[in-house]
């Protein structure tokens, strides 16, 4: 079945593309979210018309995702934890401790979107990448503490 996609999904197309998938795909998962719509002879053409704005929006979203990694970037966390012997921690620092320590600076980030290369289980400094957007990354300074 041919589906226009309304949003960017991962791993099939960006927002605008016409692209051919399963029949039981589209009626269950992309058409029901809302997420693309039936590619008829008159939403194809109603797409030609809406193309402008489509990348309108794909331009918008780019510059807000460069500008937040910029924010991200310079925005410094740190995190006090619980150490044991040879300054290492009791558990680890998660990404929803990232999240939270972001949230207090005015960062409102998912937590989906913090990558955590391996598990932070020692103190120091730590460089954590967060997926901002799909073509846009950014380095996020950690610092990791004991809790006095």
């Amino acid at each position: 079945m041919k589906v226009i996609l309304n949003a960017d999904v991962a791993e099939l197309g960006d927002i605008g593309e016409v692209v051919n998938v399963k029949d039981g795909y589209a009626r269950n998962f992309l058409i029901p979210k809302g997420l693309a719509v039936e590619a008829t002879t008159r939403s194809v053409t109603r797409l030609e018309h809406e193309k402008t704005r489509i990348d309108a929006k794909k331009k918008r979203d780019l510059a807000d995702a460069e500008m937040l990694a910029k924010r991200i970037e310079g925005a410094q966390v740190r995190i006090l934890a619980k150490v044991g012997e040879e300054e290492r921690l009791y558990g680890s620092v998660t990404t929803a401790m990232i999240v939270a320590e972001l949230e207090k600076a005015g960062l409102d980030i998912d937590k989906r979107k913090v990558q955590l290369a391996d598990p932070i289980r020692t103190t120091g400094v730590f460089t954590v990448n967060v997926k901002v957007h799909q073509n846009v990354n950014a380095n996020l300074k950690v610092w990791v503490t004991a809790r006095e």
